[in-house]
């Protein structure tokens, strides 16, 4: 979750002009296919740990 939401700070302060610009792309919004797989893949092994949870 903290990936995700640094990520989405980060975008929206950009976009603001309050932090400076780098190249982080907005989780499963922004155009690329490593940035949407390590997303989707980063959601199914939080899924996969709160499924087997004992």
């Amino acid at each position: 979750m903290g990936m995700f939401t640094f990520q989405v700070f980060q975008n929206v302060g950009m976009t603001m002009g309050i932090m400076p610009i780098t190249g982080i792309p907005l989780p499963f919004l922004s155009y690329g296919g490593s940035s949407s797989l390590v997303s989707f893949v980063a959601i199914g092994l939080v899924h996969n740990v709160y499924r087997n949870r004992a």
